[in-house]
């Protein structure tokens, strides 16, 4: 017998899953008689299931409205298994309040209820007060915004901020690129003006780190961090001849000495830490960072277009990278007719299994993979 059965849905504000038929079959031929409980989401959707002939669920097409699309947006596919492996609607019915279910509790998550009316009337007119010119970024819900400025020396920032449901009551949750923790004064009286100017004013404070930092990364070879961030306090810089000095910069006074550490072989590294104790003196806080470190060390730091492959092999001489794991190479044959450098869990991991290797503590004794000649490994805790 054809016929044309289309199965109506409806998830209603009561509690109640409802069925209506379009053909003269009841709801009792088809089993549909006993209502499920529904949970207290308190908004109503509707649904169209069309079944065919033989009331196959994986030959039935679902139709929704388009917030329940909306809701459903990424879960398809599981709906989709969802109506292949059921064995009857009422089975499905189930599955897909389950699947609901889940749906709406993400959304509510990533989405929570919405604040009172005044909580937007106020964030649109603190944000025309700041000026439109500084948004850069606001969400649907409008609870996480970004502000843009510059500091004195032209260089662009941001700020993210995470506003709460009772803002301005509570404080928001401010995300910053800074080398020292940015924490804000706040009241109930405080609104986006205020974090924006305490956001400013931190800027102004962090200007001469920003300035040493840009010199040093625009004048000299960085290797480590590739990408240097603006929270970002430290730097590898090439020296040439596979050695480099990694050096940690105080925000807070960073034109004063920085720690320092060598990184290559001893027949190049050693003559630089004499000079650094020798001429520690000579060290002046009105001059740059970088002009400091040239004067100490009685050196000129090789730009990167400057160094030639021969000057500063990058590659491991084991694994034949450059990055591993996010470390580069920094333990160096101390031959200088090899001078080939290696990544440390790669030199330590040959050294292990050389029989004529031997250990003393956390130092490894052996021969390079390259020359042949005496090299030594001190490990660090993380390659333990």
């Amino acid at each position: 017998m054809a016929f044309d059965l289309l199965k109506w849905l409806d998830f209603a504000h009561k509690g109640l899953w409802n069925f209506i038929l379009s053909d003269n079959r009841s709801a009792k031929d088809e089993n549909l008689s006993e209502p499920f409980q529904y949970f207290p989401q308190g908004r109503d959707f509707h649904l169209r299931i069309e079944l065919p002939e033989d009331l196959q669920m994986k030959n039935a097409r679902l139709l929704c409205s388009w917030q329940l699309k909306t809701i459903l947006n990424g879960y398809h596919q599981i709906v989709q298994q969802r109506m292949q492996h059921s064995p009857d609607l009422m089975s499905f019915l189930m599955e897909l309040k389950m699947v609901l279910e889940v749906a709406l509790k993400k959304k509510q998550e990533l989405c929570p209820p919405p604040p009172p009316p005044q909580f937007y009337s106020s964030l649109i007119e603190e944000i025309g007060i700041l000026g439109w010119d500084k948004l850069v970024f606001v969400d649907t819900c409008l609870s996480t915004i970004k502000l843009k400025a510059e500091d004195a020396s032209g260089r662009k920032h941001l700020i993210t901020l995470k506003l709460k449901a009772k803002y301005p009551a509570e404080s928001p949750d401010c995300f910053v690129d800074f080398p020292v923790p940015f924490s804000v004064s706040w009241t109930p009286q405080s609104s986006l003006i205020s974090i924006y100017g305490q956001f400013l004013a931190a800027l102004e404070s962090l200007k001469a780190f920003w300035d040493v930092t840009d010199e040093i990364d625009e004048k000299t070879w960085v290797l480590e961090p590739e990408k240097p961030t603006r929270s970002a306090t430290a730097r590898r810089i090439a020296l040439g001849n596979n050695a480099s000095i990694h050096i940690e910069v105080d925000p807070k006074h960073p034109t004063m000495l920085p720690e320092c550490c060598f990184l290559g072989a001893d027949h190049v590294v050693k003559p630089l830490g004499i000079k650094l104790s020798r001429n520690i003196h000579l060290w002046d806080p009105e001059n740059s960072l970088l002009q400091n470190l040239k004067d100490v060390l009685e050196i000129d730091f090789p730009a990167r277009t400057n160094l030639e492959k021969s000057d500063f092999s990058m590659d491991c001489g084991i694994c034949y990278s450059y990055q591993l794991d996010g470390a580069i190479p920094d333990q160096v044959c101390d031959n200088p007719q090899c001078a080939q450098p290696f990544h440390q869990i790669c030199l330590y991991e040959w050294l292990r299994g050389l029989l004529t290797s031997r250990q003393s503590f956390n130092i490894i004794f052996g021969e390079c993979p390259y020359c042949s000649k005496p090299i030594t490994l001190k490990m660090s805790g993380r390659k333990s």
